[in-house]
């Protein structure tokens, strides 16, 4: 049977794919690229299509969860390279292909990449281990209009530990969801400030894993006028009480005016 290699591409954004990543592209039958969940650079995925040629497949939403175009490339080639941004197995959605793929008799094996959920901590300086359940926050959408991230924060909070949040994103149609616009869709789910106080600090980080890569810290009313530049962008709630490494720091992403 056939080998499907789940590696990540890590956060950054290099032309030229360093060599164990090279090795695999040209050793592949196909090239498959998730570019759905997570959005790999400009610089990266020219560089992919240089080396790949017509092997590179760029799969969309529906390909990325339904995974029948790598089963079909497994019914073709005996090796088969899936690739995303950062790591594979962040995205459930992988773990399925995976199991998917075992089923029907196929081989794989894994090559890690950097993950935004080690990355966004450390450039931060806060402590991995205090970070509670991993949120999400949505494009609006007519119709939909979640609220569940605000308790989810709100329970993390309470139990003492950050949240790492992470917005949207829909690479394909360029659409990133920036920090400012997820701070107002935090105060539009929580408009009386039952749940978060208007006084929450909260961080943003941006580019993370990249050579602009910035940080900003401070009350969330200021960063609702500020811009971030180019995505992706991520925020993180401290919890309440910090420990004084963390609060050091945090203290240099603090803007001062």
């Amino acid at each position: 049977m056939a080998e499907l290699c789940f590696a990540g591409l890590g956060l950054g954004d290099d032309p030229e794919l360093e060599g164990p990543l090279r090795t695999l592209v040209n050793a592949a039958g196909a090239v498959l690229l998730d570019n759905y969940t997570s959005s790999v650079g400009p610089a990266q995925l020219e560089a992919l299509r240089r080396l790949a040629g017509p092997r590179l497949q760029i799969l969309d939403r529906t390909a990325a969860e339904e995974g029948g175009a790598v089963l079909a490339a497994l019914a073709v080639h005996d090796r088969v390279l899936f690739l995303t941004a950062g790591d594979p197995f962040v995205a459930t959605t992988h773990v399925e292909l995976r199991l998917r793929a075992e089923s029907s008799g196929h081989h794989w094996r894994y090559r890690p990449g950097a993950s935004i959920l080690s990355a966004v901590p450390s450039f931060l300086g806060l402590q991995h281990y205090r970070f509670g359940r991993v949120i999400s926050i949505p494009f609006p959408a007519d119709g939909y209009a979640p609220s569940s991230f605000v308790d989810r924060i709100a329970a993390n909070r309470s139990a003492g530990l950050h949240s790492l949040v992470l917005l949207d994103l829909v690479p394909a149609e360029g659409r990133y969801l920036s920090a400012d616009a997820a701070l107002g869709i935090l105060e539009e789910r929580d408009p009386e400030f039952r749940q978060l106080p208007a006084s929450l600090e909260v961080a943003v980080a941006a580019r993370v894993g990249r050579a602009d890569a910035a940080g900003w810290y401070g009350p969330r009313t200021e960063w609702r006028r500020r811009r971030f530049g180019e995505a992706p962008h991520s925020l993180v709630v401290p919890a309440p009480e910090l420990h004084f490494e963390e609060a050091a720091a945090l203290e240099r992403f603090r803007e001062r005016v």
